[in-house]
């Protein structure tokens, strides 16, 4: 079980910089005093982050009603892009809510015709039609569905097959979770789809094997016959990681999916809008897929999601047989067309490529301080991770990365919780207008609390 973060007040030093500012006790009585109402009225599942209390947030930074300020490494889990509170995204919510137009169910709406015109146009040229959603799981149960429909229309009730990879995380409902290659998230299942398979996932660290004879080796000892691969969905790059795969083998996987009349789909839910220094993360890899999943950094504000994919894929149903009460909520598709304006205007994608080598470079120079207990430090754009490892073993420790990322919280540098499952990972992922001067201050405090909790590991428990 994840570790849930405790209210003990901790007396921090304190720290003024351009980026950051704290002082007094983390968290302070008033903070301990609201987060217990929160407690005592929410399910225990939701007390795994820092505890702050967030009150306000504007570009890269977030603020308490205390007086502190973070610099955010976590992007509220990947969501802000184009940076927390933008002037832009937030007079489009107030303008279409002024309108007011809140909501309309199917019935159409200018922001969602003007958002998958959008979508479209940013999308590589063959893959011609878009469906909005509202969260990401809904995105990845979608394409499921869509590749298990295709199957058995372009081949026979046999091509119904879904190859997923080891590690790998698709959201929280049903089959996405089944889909999901972690196996501690499913023990809730008691019936498992057996047509749901997974592979190694070819990360270079812990499955050192990275060719595409891996992929079909694994088919074959799992009997799955390649001709009754419905698709094959990937994370275009693993959340538990970082862990992207080679350009080789995504190039071998989708030339795969080819020859056997198998969907391609990647779920960019994290790694689309700029996040990898593309506008879509799988363009690292030369390649386009049939689908991909979108969502998180859609909008940098409101919830909305979106499948995107080849037309004869995406309209295999027909008129209210694939809706979402939701789909295409005018406020949030304002928020989405004023968050890629921003990511467009303010040439965030380039940005992301142009400030994440200096991230990769000072996190490559922290695993080099720290090789016993730092296994993997992997990367692209503004996304990177730092792998803990029980010392000089591949095995994750998710006590020391759960200890930097709490010593990290009260120097000011805030990011999310590790999970007790996958990798052990540090994830950095700061909004994508972030600057040099900002990355590397906060690399500096990611290294002294490496170097705290390695030298004096955490009491807290």
């Amino acid at each position: 079980m994840a570790k849930e973060f405790p209210l003990v007040s901790t007396e921090v030093k304190p720290i003024s910089t351009k980026f950051r500012k704290i002082s007094g006790a983390i968290p302070n009585s008033e903070t301990i005093k609201q987060i217990e109402k929160l407690r005592g009225a929410e399910s225990v599942s939701m007390r795994g982050q820092p505890p702050v209390i967030w009150d306000r947030a504007e570009g890269v930074n977030v603020y308490d009603a205390h007086g502190n300020k973070w610099l955010d490494f976590s992007s509220g889990v990947l969501v802000t892009n184009a940076g927390h509170g933008h002037k832009i995204i937030t007079d489009a919510i107030i303008a279409q809510a002024s309108k007011p137009l809140l909501t309309s169910y199917c019935f159409p709406n200018q922001p969602r015709i003007e958002l998958v015109q959008k979508l479209v146009s940013l999308a590589p040229q063959q893959l011609n039609k878009a469906f909005l959603l509202s969260t990401g799981a809904e995105t990845t149960e979608c394409a499921l569905k869509l590749m298990r429909t295709h199957g058995r229309k372009t081949g026979s009730d046999d091509k119904s097959i879904i190859v997923s990879f080891e590690n790998s995380f698709h959201g929280r409902t049903l089959g996405a979770q089944q889909m999901g290659g972690i196996s501690g998230g499913k023990a809730w299942i008691k019936n498992l789809d057996p047509e749901i398979v997974h592979v190694h996932f070819p990360d270079g660290f812990r499955c050192e094997d990275t060719s595409f004879k891996l992929f079909e080796k694994t088919l074959a000892q799992l009997g799955v016959e390649p001709d009754n691969v419905a698709g094959v969905i990937s994370e275009t790059y693993q959340g538990v990681g970082p862990n992207f795969m080679p350009k080789q083998y995504a190039k071998d996987l989708r030339n795969w999916c080819d020859e056997h009349n198998s969907l391609l789909c990647f779920d960019e839910v994290q790694a689309g809008f700029g996040r990898c220094g593309k506008m879509w993360g799988f363009e690292l890899y030369d390649i386009v897929p049939d689908l991909f999943c979108i969502g998180k950094g859609f909008s940098s504000s409101l919830p909305i999601s979106a499948v995107v994919g080849r037309e004869k894929v995406m309209d295999l149903y027909g008129p209210n047989e694939m809706t979402s009460t939701h789909s295409g909520n005018p406020i949030c598709c304002a928020a989405a067309l004023a968050s890629i304006e921003v990511i467009k205007q303010e040439k965030l994608v380039e940005n992301a490529a142009k400030v994440g080598p200096v991230l990769q470079k000072h996190l490559q120079n922290i695993k080099s301080d720290f090789p016993e207990v730092i296994g993997f430090a992997p990367g692209a754009g503004l996304v990177a991770g730092l792998l803990m490892v029980k010392k000089s073993s591949k095995e994750p420790d998710y006590e020391l990365a759960w200890n930097v990322i709490n010593l990290c919280f009260h120097k000011g540098l805030l990011m999310f919780a590790p999970v007790g499952v996958g990798g052990g990972c540090v994830k950095i992922a700061p909004p994508l207008c972030i600057s040099e001067e900002a990355v590397i201050e906060g690399c500096q405090v990611i290294h002294e609390a490496v170097m705290e909790a390695v030298e004096k590991p955490s009491p807290i428990k």
